[in-house]
């Protein structure tokens, strides 16, 4: 109407999770089987098949909307194109330094068997004593409670009393920890308690991150399942000890307790404790539950190798994209949400144990050659013959070692907000800059839910300045969700 140019491309995203655990859950109803009976390529023949049939009704419900979408340009975050321009754009963020591999504690959900987002957690309040059902067990689990019991003094009379609304995990404390100025326990200085189930010493520590008002002031530590006792375990070098396995059991090193359910070892756990006359009390206690909100599952925090983007940078560039007017927020006031979020972020956690995705394009290469040190590296590739060649320049192998070389690909895909972040450079066809991407990119306007602020914008602007050096859009109109009357989101 004002004689611009204007292009609107349609697009859709895969839904990993999502997408995954409505297939399975059809597979399970329909034909009794699981992804695993079928095997990866079948499963994802299925999904294939899921989303062809969903795709086509979205298609129809957009024309009935009469939405002016120029349907030659139809884009999928799947199809091979936007899968080139995922592995690109991973490798140039590996080889900048900003991703990296590590052992970190991630929200993990045992029925899915995958790390999810912060978006996929819902916490949910309990104030007091609360039954509520959990996939996988027949009974109610009771949460809103805390329970109190005892660790008793090594080589002397005594105890350290503790309180914790998680039991099951006591069986990976590591140490119970103090404030350095309360006088209730510094007369106890290089005191060591005793285990009562894995009959071991573990030390008494003094750290001001323990709030001494708070029940005893005595908490225990237990790194590989609470954030805060994670660094604290790194401050007093602490080993990590993991205790409750991806199907969300009991490990191994649990001794009676190994295979158990974990709020059956809850429940164990208490009877045991009351047995050895170590348990001290329970009572009402307000606590927030994290629960996946694909799965209803408890989410459980895991310590896990994963892949994670380094982001303080490129959150302080989104961050100054709109202090500087290149990104204008609308309404206005969720600048505010915006500065808190990228100035209180954490590295991004992409990796993801699914099988419907990007699979991750990080390929581990190792020569085996018993007449030298084994020789091993990750290497970001576009494909398998790609990461050979980069590692047998950066291993300095000759021709008699290249055929000794393994490379293997991680079979963990990518979050799929990462392709969804460059969507508004991908869908015109970057890495190249043909003449859509030179028209039309960056967009003059993206208009989405408030809720997906961070989680999308934040992440397109974040990756569109580092990859393509602009800002992806110049104005964000933000909108509110419809709801139904139990104000449930559509």
């Amino acid at each position: 109407m004002r004689g611009e140019q204007v292009l609107w491309v349609p697009g859709t995203d895969h839904a990993g999770i999502s997408t995954q655990v409505i297939v399975e859950k059809k597979l399970l109803k329909e034909r009794g089987l699981t992804r695993h009976d079928l095997g990866r390529e079948q499963f994802l023949q299925e999904v294939w098949k899921w989303r062809e049939d969903k795709s086509r009704a979205i298609k129809e419900q957009l024309r009935k909307l009469g939405a002016s979408l120029d349907w030659s340009r139809e884009t999928f975050t799947m199809d091979a194109k936007q899968c080139d321009a995922v592995k690109e754009a991973f490798m140039r963020l590996f080889e900048a330094g900003l991703v990296y591999r590590a052992n970190s504690l991630v929200n993990w959900s045992c029925v899915l068997q995958s790390a999810i987002s912060d978006i996929e957690v819902e916490h949910r309040h309990f104030s007091g004593s609360t039954l509520c059902k959990v996939p996988g067990y027949d009974d109610p689990v009771e949460f809103g409670v805390i329970s109190d019991f005892a660790y008793k003094l090594c080589d002397r009379d005594g105890e350290i009393v503790v309180s914790t609304t998680r039991i099951e995990t006591m069986l990976g404390d590591v140490a119970v920890a103090v404030h350095p100025s309360d006088t209730r326990y510094t007369h106890l200085q290089g005191v060591h308690l005793w285990h009562p189930f894995q009959h071991r010493k573990i030390p008494l520590i003094f750290d001001e991150v323990v709030d001494i008002n708070f029940g005893t002031g005595a908490v225990k530590i237990t790194p590989a399942h609470d954030m805060i006792d994670l660094e604290v375990s790194k401050r007093h070098g602490l080993d990590s000890i993991s205790v409750i396995t991806e199907e969300g059991r009991m490990e191994s090193n649990c001794g009676v307790y190994s295979g158990m359910k974990r709020f059956e070892a809850r429940s164990k756990l208490l009877e045991d404790l009351h047995t050895l006359k170590l348990f001290r009390g329970k009572r009402d206690h307000s606590v927030q539950v994290p629960f996946c909100t694909r799965s209803e599952d408890v989410v459980e925090l895991l310590l896990k190798p994963q892949w994670f983007i380094r982001c303080k940078q490129m959150a302080e560039e989104a961050a100054a994209a709109v202090q500087d007017g290149q990104l204008q927020l609308e309404p206005a006031y969720t600048e505010k949400i915006w500065y808190n979020w990228l100035y209180n972020n954490r590295d991004w956690c992409v990796s993801r144990q699914l099988w419907w995705g990007h699979r991750i394009p990080m390929y581990h290469c190792q020569i085996k050659d018993k007449s030298t040190r084994p020789h091993e590296l990750w290497v970001a590739a576009l494909s398998e013959d790609h990461a050979r060649k980069k590692a047998t320049l950066q291993l300095h192998l000759d021709d008699n070692q290249v055929h000794k070389l393994i490379v293997v690909q991680d079979e963990d895909v990518l979050d799929t907000w990462f392709s969804s972040a460059l969507f508004p450079f991908s869908a015109l066809g970057w890495p190249d800059q043909d003449q859509d991407y030179r028209q039309f990119y960056p967009l003059s306007v993206l208009e989405t839910g408030h809720d997906i602020l961070f989680f999308w914008v934040a992440r397109m602007v974040m990756l569109g300045a580092r990859l393509t050096h602009q800002i992806p859009f110049q104005s964000d109109a933000l909108n509110h969700a419809a709801t139904e009357a139990d104000l449930k989101q559509y």
